[in-house]
């Protein structure tokens, strides 16, 4: 596994990757309306060109694949966390949550924030975030729930 920063070139398979970690890995924590509301994110690609030009994005590679990427936005916010669903459970995340941890620590945020989906939560209790607020957001006229989580950096 290599890591790289992320290109205009690489948008397409983010999307991609995106939207079908979605709709494989948080089927049993979202309803399909849920589903298709949140996926639908993907379809603002001017956000996307927004994040992979002011974001600090970190990109993990295998075999010239995306298998997984995280995103930091003012040096102290995951923005995007995501690893592929055929990537799930070999560290990855581990990885890639490590760098962008280090990354804030070397612009001395003090601590680091996300929007963290159901399906997400667990990974960033263990890497010892704390739920701030659950978050209920109307994306498409349908509720997504959320937790806002915030970990103190030493």
């Amino acid at each position: 596994m290599n890591f790289r920063k992320a290109t205009i070139s690489d948008l397409l398979e983010m999307q991609k990757l995106f939207v079908q970690t979605i709709q494989s890995v948080c089927k049993n924590d979202y309803n399909p309306d849920q589903i298709n509301a949140w996926v639908s994110g993907a379809e603002n690609t001017q956000r996307w060109v927004d994040v992979i030009e002011k974001q600090f994005v970190l990109l993990a590679i295998i075999e010239n694949k995306i298998a997984g990427f995280g995103t930091l936005k003012d040096s102290n916010y995951i923005d995007l966390f995501f690893i592929h669903k055929d990537f799930q459970r070999k560290g990855i995340a581990n990885k890639i949550f490590n760098e962008l941890e280090l990354e804030a620590k070397n612009h001395h945020s003090k601590s680091i924030t996300s929007d963290v989906s159901i399906t997400a939560k667990p990974f960033f209790e263990k890497k010892g975030f704390a739920v701030k607020t659950i978050q209920k957001n109307i994306v498409k006229g349908v509720e997504i729930i959320n937790y806002k989580m915030e970990k103190e950096l030493k």
